[in-house]
């Protein structure tokens, strides 16, 4: 199988050339509840879903991120039913995070704004790899005895130490032109992921030289980020147009030809 290739074709065909346990990681957001307009395209969940299960490796993930749409004023629910089914066939819901939009689009009527979308982080067995993401933190604590009182106590120092802990499952991006990326060309494709979205999570549950697939590649950020941190890629896009758009943004990252016609 060709790696570093944007296959212009269903991810069905491009999986279907796949052996078993064969991507160590997949990371996408699917064309859920007819949001994005693919041209007659039928979004084939439940097949895409089985064959996910066939080609990620054992201890492989799969973070699924999306959302629902509003229609005759009731949520879809599609999420969970999606997150439901990949439990059906065998994967474990390993973590639901949160993908946290600081600046969302307004929104009229009567809910509030809608921030987040889901991240569902769906497991082959137990994760091979956690390269958890941390942050400083601030320790308070007493120190060795510094000297012992004229009544007999005993004075500690108190000192302030600085360590790391895991950040929380709940990931903030702002979002927007000039923000997701600084490829003005991304923005043709409708909606595109924030590149340090796609960064935190291949850094997580990859280490250099995994492979990397995204069966909706869109505008190319899984593919791009993924060369940049020396994963191997794969993708697969519908879209002739996305393609097109996909192969031009990367074209300065890469002298390969980026995708393969049907």
């Amino acid at each position: 199988m060709e790696t570093e290739k944007i296959h212009n074709e269903n991810c069905l065909i491009t999986m279907g050339k796949m052996p078993e346990n064969y991507v160590d990681f997949v990371i996408t957001s699917p064309p859920y509840d007819e949001i994005r307009n693919y041209h007659g395209y039928n979004f084939e969940f439940e097949e895409i879903a089985k064959e996910l299960f066939r080609v990620v490796k054992t201890g492989g993930v799969v973070v699924w991120v999306v959302a629902d749409a509003t229609i005759n004023g009731s949520e879809t629910g599609t999420s969970f039913k999606q997150a439901l089914f990949f439990k059906e066939i065998g994967f474990r819901l390993h973590d639901t995070m949160i993908y946290y939009k600081n600046n969302p689009m307004p929104q009229t009527g009567n809910r509030y704004h809608q921030h987040f979308e889901y991240m569902f982080v769906f497991s082959k067995g137990c994760p091979k790899t956690f390269n958890p993401i941390t942050e400083p933190t601030k320790y308070q604590g007493l120190a060795n005895m510094k000297n012992r009182g004229q009544n007999g106590s005993l004075d500690y120092e108190k000192v302030e130490r600085t360590t790391e802990k895991k950040v929380g499952n709940v990931f903030f991006y702002s979002v927007g032109g000039g923000i997701s990326t600084k490829d003005k060309i991304a923005y043709s494709h409708p909606a595109i992921f924030p590149e340090k979205l796609v960064a935190d999570q291949i850094k997580t549950w990859t280490n250099e030289k995994d492979l990397v697939y995204d069966p909706f590649m869109g505008s190319g950020t899984t593919a791009k980020i993924a060369h940049l941190l020396n994963r191997k890629w794969i993708g697969s896009e519908i879209s002739k147009e996305y393609v097109q758009i996909a192969a031009e943004r990367l074209r300065k990252h890469t002298a390969n030809n980026l995708f393969t016609e049907i």
